[in-house]
């Protein structure tokens, strides 16, 4: 694939700095259809050849219950690459914008796709879950606890969720979204447009804005915030767990 070295050089590093992975792992590939996830699938099945620690895959997808999904094109995907896929069926749609009417839906959407996400990794058999958050996520998130909660805090590259014994993993904490982006379109992946109708009018899209903004005249703002959490080893993003 396409730019696939440089995408398992960000892995690598994440996986071996923080003890992503394990001899024997079983993980799953939490799957949205969007860039960020199905780049993850391609790099870390990539990674399973050659890397010393042998680890198992299978991609979990959530199904939503937004009508007309077309699932086709993924399950191409993964049977091209050997992953076996599993789609869990939901209606959290129909829960959060019409029984509920949510008027901040992302908060509970988010929470009610993690439980399905872990609940049926573990059921598979899985220890650990991959979710596909790159550096600009990691970098929002942190904007976003300090602007709206004033909180310092961010997404940590290695979480273990006692409840449901699962240990969540962040492997393209290191890739940058313009990087992922690139990855995905000149490999054709089969990304999703996202169906929900709150898409692109959340806090994190006012902080990705604003960033963006930023950024134009303070080059390597992203990077010295970055930085930054890792000196005060922010949600142990600091030399490793």
């Amino acid at each position: 694939m396409i730019f696939m070295r440089k995408m398992l050089s960000f892995v690598r590093r994440a996986v071996d700095e923080y003890g992503m992975i394990n001899d024997g792992d079983r993980i799953a590939v939490g799957l949205s259809g969007g860039k960020d996830s199905l780049t993850l699938l391609c790099v870390l099945n990539d990674l399973k050849i050659f890397y010393p620690k042998k680890f198992e895959l299978v991609a979990v997808m959530v199904d939503m219950g937004f009508p007309d999904t077309d699932f086709g094109p993924i399950k191409k995907l993964c049977g091209e690459l050997g992953v076996e896929l599993v789609i869990k069926p939901t209606k959290i749609n129909d829960v959060v914008f019409n029984i509920r009417k949510e008027t901040n839906p992302c908060s509970l959407c988010a929470k009610m796709r993690r439980g399905v996400l872990n609940e049926t990794a573990r059921s598979l058999g899985c220890g650990k879950v991959a979710l596909g958050h790159h550096f600009d996520d990691i970098v929002e998130t942190f904007i976003m606890n300090l602007f709206n909660e004033g909180r310092i805090a961010a997404f940590p590259p290695v979480t273990y969720l006692d409840r449901t014994d699962i240990t969540v993993i962040r492997p393209l904490c290191y890739a940058a979204e313009k990087d992922v982006r690139y990855f995905a379109s000149h490999n054709d992946l089969p990304v999703f447009e996202n169906p929900c109708p709150a898409d692109k009018h959340t806090d994190r899209e006012k902080i990705k804005q604003l960033l963006r903004t930023l950024e134009k005249e303070n080059k390597g703002l992203r990077h010295r915030i970055f930085t930054a959490m890792k000196k005060k080893n922010v949600d142990n993003w600091g030399t490793g767990l």
